[in-house]
């Protein structure tokens, strides 16, 4: 997939419909997402067929996106129960379903997910 074409479908991904100032949550822009995703796999073949964890997950920007460009499977670690709705909702829009959703903190849970996922994405 080139990376305009994935960009164009990640500017679908609906956004957070009650986002938190204390969370810190704000949207993932679509340019930079597939702008990451593109190069992690085109230039490092990091996704194809990988599972993925994204931590911070919010409305799954990054999650579909890596899904988009071949990742085996991916995990999607996120605190905020309206974020993980919106969430979701996106993974039901674009029928998606390798996308596993876990409610927790990263900042305390992060020890128990890193040795099973070949990649790490969030962008903090």
């Amino acid at each position: 997939m080139k990376r305009k074409q994935l960009e164009s479908y990640l500017e679908e991904v609906i956004q957070f419909s009650n986002p938190k100032l204390d969370l810190e949550q704000y949207a993932t822009d679509p340019h930079l997402a597939a702008s990451v995703l593109y190069t992690m796999e085109s230039s490092f073949g990091d996704l194809q067929d990988k599972s993925v964890l994204d931590l911070g997950a919010g409305c799954g920007v990054l999650s579909i996106g890596s899904v988009m460009v071949g990742a085996g499977s991916v995990t999607s670690v996120e605190l905020d129960s309206d974020a993980i709705e919106d969430l979701q909702d996106n993974i039901s829009e674009f029928e998606i379903d390798n996308i596993d959703i876990i409610q927790g903190d990263v900042t305390s849970d992060l020890l128990r997910f890193l040795p099973h996922f070949w990649n790490v994405v969030s962008v903090f």
